[in-house]
């Protein structure tokens, strides 16, 4: 069966015509970088952060939760090195008004000051700070700015003895996260992939200096792990990427990237990073407080090294309808037309909708004893109801949402209480009775292979 290439543009234009992605305020012409979540959307972006969380907290009894404010004592971001360090080398161009990261350009273009839209002359670099200043207060004056926050994880740290003290954790210990966070970028792309208002799904884990090595490499390991089984990513389209000298963060020993195979190339999707004790150390200094850890067998104190692991929510999102999307070439309908189905190839669990109930018709009570069906199912699956158009219309639109189960009720159903369950990847069709509805369908979530 020939497959299709996916482009940008084709994810682009399902994800509005479908309901996943929409510019923002679109009715006024759209703002840059910004997007927002429509009902598939929304439930699919939940629903990949309920199996991250699920992994990241719930399967470990040393990992706990954290949900800290967006805005926070402006000297956070002076001890993180936000302040100083959170920039990007920026140019303009004189004629077209274009601006450019010049660490993005080509370098023959970049001493040429040479710009790559219209050939106008370039200014020199001039150092951009990434974060959103705001002011909080009656007055805006410089005594009451503050930063929407860059990351999240700096709320995990200036919360480490909280959580340390009321949580009764013991190291090596992790605390998780999911939120917002806030980058002025200078140049957005590729759809949701790249913007000034995104969340990231973060977990900092605190070890023993000397053992953050054997930390580093465990989570290494959990995190390609969780990809390639719990998302079932397709395991040649993802990649590690080590950060060389000229690319490591100021507070890191040691980096990896995720990368994963966009339609546009690979490109970042999560970083696994030995932050050493920089963060709390840096918070300790610029408080005059001691953050640190006191093993109780041992009597010891020591500032933990912590191992991060930082994935992006949106960017996950783009990273999962990347790898859904298909196009299959079937041949020719009835008609001699192009036979071409678009198909989401979701897991199960990540699907807005798992299951689609028909039926074949809306007279003679069909209609009702499939309602009736799919409210029973909706205390175990996310469910759809559809009564219009043919049955292989129907078929076609949850495909290309990606509803792995869609169960047709016909005739025969109010005879022998049986009805039609088709499976999403294969179209293989199955006659089975509606007591066992719920079981079978639960069993091929848990037993789940992409085709």
């Amino acid at each position: 069966m020939a497959k299709n290439a996916t482009t940008m543009d084709k994810l682009v234009s399902l994800c509005k015509r479908r309901g996943f992605v929409y510019q923002s305020s679109e009715i006024y012409g759209g703002l840059s970088s910004a997007w927002d979540y429509g009902p598939l959307g929304v439930e699919l972006k939940k629903n990949i952060q309920n199996v991250w969380w699920k992994e990241m907290t719930q399967m470990h009894d040393n990992i706990v939760g954290l949900d800290a404010a967006i805005l926070m004592h402006p000297r956070v971001w002076e001890a993180s090195g936000h302040v100083e360090n959170f920039t990007d080398p920026l140019v303009d161009c004189k004629e077209c008004k274009t601006r450019f990261r010049a660490d993005h350009l080509d370098p023959e273009a970049l001493e040429a000051k040479k710009c790559p839209e219209c050939g106008g002359e370039l200014t020199e670099p001039r150092q951009f700070n990434l974060m959103f200043q705001t002011h909080m207060g009656a007055v805006a004056d410089a005594n009451t700015a503050v930063y929407l926050r860059p990351e999240t994880a700096q709320g995990i740290f200036v919360n480490f003895k909280n959580v340390l003290q009321s949580s009764r954790v013991k190291i090596p210990f992790g605390i998780a996260q999911v939120g917002k966070a806030f980058r002025n970028e200078i140049t957005t792309k590729n759809f949701i992939f790249r913007t000034c208002e995104f969340e990231q799904m973060e977990m900092q884990f605190f070890v023993k200096p000397g053992e953050d090595d054997k930390w580093f490499d465990y989570w290494r390991e959990q995190r390609w792990a969780y990809y390639t089984e719990k998302l079932g990513v397709n395991p040649e389209k993802i990649r590690w990427h080590q950060h060389g000298p000229d690319e490591l963060a100021h507070y890191a020993k040691d980096a990896y990237d995720i990368e994963f195979e966009f339609p546009f190339g690979f490109s970042e999707l999560e970083g696994v990073h030995n932050r050493t004790d920089f963060d709390l150390s840096r918070h300790s200094e610029y408080t005059g407080k001691e953050i640190n850890y006191l093993e109780e067998e041992t009597k010891e104190r020591y500032i933990p090294y912590v191992v991060e692991t930082s994935a992006g929510l949106t960017r996950s999102v783009l990273m999962i309808l990347s790898d859904a999307y298909e196009e299959e070439d079937l041949g020719v309908d009835g008609k001699g037309r192009p036979d071409i189905r678009t198909v989401m190839r979701f897991h199960p669990n990540l699907a807005p909708i798992t299951v689609a109930v028909f039926p074949l018709v809306k007279k003679d009570g069909l209609a009702e004893l499939a309602r009736s069906i799919e409210e029973e199912l909706r205390d175990d699956f996310a469910t759809f109801y559809d009564q219009s158009g043919a049955i292989g219309r129907r078929y076609r639109r949850q495909d290309e949402i990606g509803t792995p189960f869609c169960i047709t009720v016909d005739y025969d159903t109010k005879e022998d209480k049986t009805v039609t369950l088709r499976f999403r990847d294969s179209m293989e069709q199955v006659r089975i009775g509606i007591d066992e509805l719920v079981p079978t369908i639960k069993k091929a979530i848990k037993n789940y292979k992409r085709v």
